[in-house]
């Protein structure tokens, strides 16, 4: 996020606000070759003042927004990151939203099923948004080259960059191509207050925002595809966190994120001092443990730098996603 995006937060209080201005700024991590996601133009919010109004007033009455991402707060980032989008897309002045989960059927069989269709308010084209969020951390060995997506895994080491890549072209993206689901999305593209339906044209796009977390004091290349301004963090093992600690500034306080809010970072306030979390992060890996995501606050007052970190038990990963096959053509 640059200095810009961490003022504009810096105003949004509400979790779920400043959530949700994350990703209205927040990059892509990879560039497909498919459209990637909207643009502020596109929901009307290009200019800073319509883009501020519009967060100012969700910070003053945010219970629309609360009703439809507040109670998955306790679910999965996914989740919680679609319903985020559903109400972006519902409210932004300059698109409304369709559909969203929109399952194809053919016959009994299930084809698959759309994240998002929405419309611009001057264009009355349907759009096919797929969305992810993705927080990846990248091995200095492991499958292909330096480069691959395959090295960078989540967290639980359940799936990879290049496995998600791979699901996302091969099949999400391309489920536009069936006659059944140009037949549901014309259902859902009848006249409204923003034009008339019109299905001969259906356009994809796709939001993958997330943060890469690179090795921390171990060269790694960013992977194959990756957007030059993707967000950035780095990845340890616990035993080597007094290393990293004792080369940090002896104000620099830390967050202990916890999901679904690894979006947008903490304000200020939020941040403890770095011996509270560290006595916690002890506790945490007195025994095998799960990979915990901090943000560390290098001096007081705002604007400050501030850094993401994964800190992963010493015997990460216990697993590596196999890469898809076949490979993806380089």
């Amino acid at each position: 996020m640059d200095a810009d995006g961490t003022a504009l937060l810096a105003r949004c209080h509400h979790p779920l606000v400043r959530d949700l201005a994350w990703i209205v700024m927040a990059p892509d991590l990879i560039a497909m070759p498919w459209p990637g996601r909207p643009s502020r133009a596109d929901f009307g919010l290009e200019r800073d003042e319509r883009l501020l109004a519009y967060l100012d007033e969700l910070e003053a009455n945010p219970e629309g927004l609360e009703r439809r991402a507040g109670s998955t707060v306790d679910g999965r980032m996914g989740h919680y990151h679609e319903r985020l989008w559903q109400f972006l897309l519902d409210t932004a002045p300059g698109t409304r939203l369709l559909a969203s989960n929109l399952r194809i059927h053919q016959g009994k069989r299930t084809l698959g099923e759309l994240d998002l269709l929405y419309r611009r308010r001057h264009d009355p084209t349907p759009i096919h948004l797929e969305v992810a969020i993705k927080f990846y951390l990248g091995l200095p060995q492991g499958p292909g080259p330096n480069d691959d997506q395959a090295r960078w895994i989540g967290p639980g080491g359940a799936d990879s960059l290049a496995t998600k890549r791979e699901h996302l072209d091969r099949h999400q993206l391309r489920l536009t191509e069936h006659a059944e689901t140009r037949l549901t999305i014309h259902q859902h593209t009848q006249p409204r207050d923003i034009g008339p339906a019109r299905t001969e044209t259906i356009r994809q796009q796709l939001a993958m925002p997330g943060v890469l977390f690179y090795p921390w004091h171990r060269p790694l290349p960013a992977p194959h595809e990756a957007t030059t301004d993707h967000l950035r963090g780095e990845w340890l093992h616990w035993r080597d966190w007094r290393r990293l600690r004792d080369g940090l500034r002896r104000d620099t306080r830390a967050a202990w994120l916890v999901k679904p809010h690894w979006l947008a970072l903490p304000r200020d306030e939020a941040f403890l001092p770095l011996d509270d979390v560290e006595a916690r992060l002890a506790q945490h890996f007195s025994r095998p443990a799960s990979p915990v995501q901090i943000a560390l606050l290098g001096s007081a007052g705002p604007g400050s730098a501030r850094r993401r970190l994964f800190v992963v038990d010493d015997s990460w990963p216990l697993q590596i996603p196999l890469p898809p096959y076949p490979r993806t053509p380089r």
